[in-house]
């Protein structure tokens, strides 16, 4: 039966052919994405392609397999520039089947159980093989959700032009829970969000369902994103009330087909009744009892009978995400209860429906040790082995809070017996917003491949939180969104790049960051080799450079005071130092940075041998973290035998020279990319190049009164 487009299809199809026809005129606006097709210029290709894939058979019946007959023909004939055959039943010109082998009997027989086994409930496989005689391409997975993975792999493939002559993959998702957090809010503002306001219309869900759902849940399956947590850690409890759960429901029906779960951050004093608290009052809850107490019994079945209720209503729900005892949120310690006790509260009401409870570490209580970097290990450690199987423990990359580098959390790899999931930032908080072009995924592959040492040499990050280390039965890793209203989705159109790389990454954190960038690029902005080349490169230096123009050697935590935008070095505040920037940076006329050393604060004692020993010493410290773990003189001889003044001035001409490269190598490129992104890029960069030199001239001034030396520019 040849196939007929869905109405979401006549959709797609239309958009893509509008995209298609913006193209030649060069008013792409960013809305497509990553995943906008064109017809294949490169002749050799084309005929490749078209040689080997003609007629389309997709099988199944479901939603899920719908969406992929959608993809495939709206994708298909836009790259050949005609239209393609996609049917639901196999023939003898069939050259494209996709099929789980339930659907397409024989399939089981010619790829193997083992591999099938492999693969799992996510997985995919694409092979070229012979089906009843004929040469093929077979995309086969054990359920649908992996043949719309398989699906959108392929059509990677086809857009980074890519051979498919003698295929054979097999890929499965690394970690099980890939999830975005979005710190969207009731008002449709967003924490940390510098793309406009929420992409959620709470105010017209349920009844209207904004058509720019589908494509976000699309761009998502693409790139392998499974789960979405819909709003802000610093949770209002509005999100738990029947009306908000009801939009929450709506929402869950447009992601199911597309393989995304929905996820909510909760208040923990959501029991409380309102009643007991001033309106607007984070602890304001939505309940009428009066207290939040984990181990009060009519707290525990308050969120039992919650739990029941978001089930009825979204079957697939995944969980809760909890920010707990932290920037005012409330939590079980207000009742001398540890942060085990409040998750396996929350764990057991969403236990009998598989739900899973996501319990942030982002703690930092000023009673447990001066050193802010320190605390969150000192709270959680001595809890491993007390949470309950369905919990994780939520933890960012680096101690203290998302900055341009940190070393790694020393939590990873410090708690065997409770499963941690990494929290990476794709919004740039203390990155420059979504004004400055730095592509993140060379600071995630930084974390990622850090040797722990937890169980000896070879225990990655990566290691961890993939499961393989201390063998968790759950895995799970969280970025923190970059997404917003705006019409192309991230503010800046380089940003998407860091979207498209978190997904790339929690599918298969094996992935370059040369290679994620090489994909984008190809899919986003152009074809051609040569620039496509020279862009990549421009990419692959900005996180350096962004370190070395806002915080270089290890210094950290200088930004403006909430804004978290430009620098602000001498920004001090009485009662709330750990706060401030003076608190971090220590400068004074005998040098600068915090002594965290054995004696200092000695947080390098949460560190694994040898890292604790190598941090220990300014000698063997690596130079990137110097600062972060020592209090040096400026006088201080580096390894390159320059002062430690004259290495800091130098890393900050360094990371502006290197801006200023990125402003000359774009403008270089004109005529090469669509000229709306070539303006929209230029605009961008030109205002982070006078940025990135006011980084650099207030902070070397204001460190210059303490060094009492010239800046040194060569």
């Amino acid at each position: 039966m040849r196939f007929c487009l869905s109405r979401a299809g006549i959709i797609l199809l239309i958009c893509f052919l509008q995209c298609s026809n913006m193209a030649k005129s060069h008013s792409d606006c960013g809305h497509d994405l990553w995943l906008k097709y064109q017809k294949i210029e490169n002749k050799d290709l084309l005929e490749q392609y078209s040689s080997m894939i003609s007629v389309v058979c997709v099988s199944g019946s479901s939603a899920t397999c719908q969406i992929i007959r959608d993809e495939m023909y709206a994708w298909l004939s836009c790259m050949y520039g005609e239209d393609i055959l996609v049917n639901t039943s196999l023939s003898e010109s069939s050259d494209l089947i996709i099929a789980t082998p339930k659907q397409l009997p024989g399939i089981e027989k010619q790829i193997g159980k083992s591999q099938l086994a492999y693969i799992g409930d996510e997985g995919f496989i694409i092979q070229s093989m012979k089906f009843i005689d004929n040469p093929v391409i077979l995309i086969t997975a054990s359920q649908d959700q992996g043949l719309l993975y398989g699906a959108f792999h392929f059509l990677r493939m086809l857009q980074t032009g890519r051979d498919l002559y003698d295929i054979h993959i097999m890929s499965r998702p690394k970690i099980q829970y890939r999830l975005l957090n979005h710190w969207d809010n009731v008002d449709g503002s967003v924490e940390r969000g510098y793309a406009g306001k929420s992409l959620w219309k709470w105010d017209e869900l349920p009844d209207r369902i904004d058509l720019r759902y589908k494509d976000y849940a699309r761009a998502n399956a693409s790139i392998g994103i499974n789960g979405v947590v819909l709003n802000n850690v610093n949770a209002n409890p509005t999100f738990l009330t029947l009306e908000y759960l009801n939009k929450a429901a709506k929402l869950a029906d447009v992601f199911r087909p597309y393989g995304i779960r929905v996820f909510l951050s909760v208040n923990f004093s959501s029991p409380i009744s309102a009643k007991f608290h001033i309106e607007g009052n984070r602890r304001a809850g939505i309940g009428d009892l009066p207290d939040s107490d984990p181990l009060n019994p009519d707290v525990r079945m308050w969120w039992k009978e919650k739990a029941a209720e978001i089930y009825r209503l979204i079957p697939d729900f995944g969980g809760f995400l909890v920010k707990a005892n932290s920037e005012s949120m409330p939590g079980p310690q207000e009742y001398g209860r540890t942060h085990a006790d409040g998750a396996n509260m929350l764990a057991e009401a969403l236990a009998p429906f598989g739900g899973v409870v996501m319990w942030r570490s982002f703690v930092y209580n000023a009673n447990v040790d001066p050193d802010r970097a320190k605390r969150a290990y000192m709270e959680f450690v001595p809890l491993d082995g007390q949470f309950k199987s369905n919990v994780f423990v939520q933890s960012k990359n680096g101690p203290v809070d998302f900055q341009p580098r940190e070393p790694v959390h020393p939590l990873f790899g410090a708690m065997p017996q409770t499963p941690l999931m990494l929290e990476l930032q794709i919004t740039q908080e203390y990155l420059g917003h979504s004004t400055h072009l730095v592509y993140l995924a060379p600071m995630w592959k930084e974390y990622l491949q850090f040797d722990t040492h937890a169980k000896g040499e070879g225990s990655t990050l990566s290691s961890v939180i993939d499961g393989s280390l201390h063998d968790y039965k759950m895995t799970g890793i969280a970025g923190v969104s970059n997404i917003g209203d705006d019409t192309n989705w991230t503010g800046h159109f380089f940003a998407q790049a860091n979207w498209y790389a978190f997904g790339r990454l929690a599918w298969d954190h094996e992935l370059t960051a040369e290679q994620i960038a090489d994909e984008w690029i190809r899919m986003s902005l152009t074809q051609d080799d040569s620039v496509a080349n020279i862009i990549q490169s421009m990419m692959m230096g900005s996180r350096e450079a962004c370190v070395n123009y806002m915080t270089p050697l290890g210094l950290h935590h200088i930004m403006q005071a909430g804004f978290h935008y430009g620098p602000q070095p001498s920004f001090a505040h009485a009662s709330r130092l750990d706060w401030t920037s003076v608190y971090y940076h220590k400068a004074g006329t005998n040098g600068i940075g915090f002594d965290r050393s054995s004696t200092g604060s000695n947080a390098v004692s949460q560190y694994f041998s040898p890292w604790k020993e190598r941090f220990n010493s300014p000698d063997t410290c690596p130079e990137i973290y110097l600062l972060w773990f020592h209090h040096l003189p400026w006088t201080y001889s580096m390894k390159s035998g320059r002062t430690l003044w004259e290495e800091f001035c130098l890393h900050y001409y360094a990371g502006t020279d290197y801006v200023d490269h990125m402003v000359e190598t774009w403008k270089s490129l004109q005529g090469q990319v669509d000229d709306c992104i070539y303006q929209e890029v230029s605009e961008k960069l030109i205002k982070h190049q006078q940025d990135a030199y006011v980084w650099r001239d207030t902070c070397l001034k204001y460190f210059q009164k303490f060094s009492q030396r010239e800046i040194v520019q060569e």
